[in-house]
């Protein structure tokens, strides 16, 4: 049987989130499979080998505490892109937006690289160019 596409393989992958369906997880990561998490900032946790991607994933996606919401998929060869925004309460600063970069090699995920906007306060350009003015 011939592997999964790339759009196939992340369709399912985000559906195991969206639906808090963690087994679909089980058929969609290599053995040499690299993640690095969104937290802690600034690298983030990196987690090497299936069992332990395939850890944070499973525990992620049971999680009916939150909800993930993806808000657009690119995909170009095995590579995707996948926009989200990460609900864990009612309100609009009750969520997180973040990006993850997914490579993929013969229909499994391989590496998944994740990054999100930080909440709290960071200087900004203008914030700077005011202050120092």
């Amino acid at each position: 049987m011939a592997p999964l596409s790339t759009a196939e393989v992340i369709n399912r992958f985000n559906d195991a989130f969206v639906d808090h369906d963690p087994g679909v997880l089980e058929d969609l990561v290599a053995e040499d499979c690299v993640m690095e998490a969104v937290q802690p900032a600034p690298e983030g946790a990196r987690y090497v080998g299936r069992d332990a991607c395939l850890s944070f994933w499973l525990a992620l996606a049971a999680d009916r505490t939150t909800q993930f919401e993806a808000e657009e998929i690119v995909v170009a060869g095995d590579r995707a892109t996948i926009r989200w925004r990460l609900r864990y309460g009612e309100g609009l600063a009750d969520s997180v937006r973040g990006v993850n970069l997914m490579r993929l090699r013969d229909g499994l995920i391989v590496e998944a690289l994740g990054y999100s906007k930080t909440p709290g306060d960071l200087p900004l350009p203008a914030d700077e160019a005011a202050q120092e003015g």
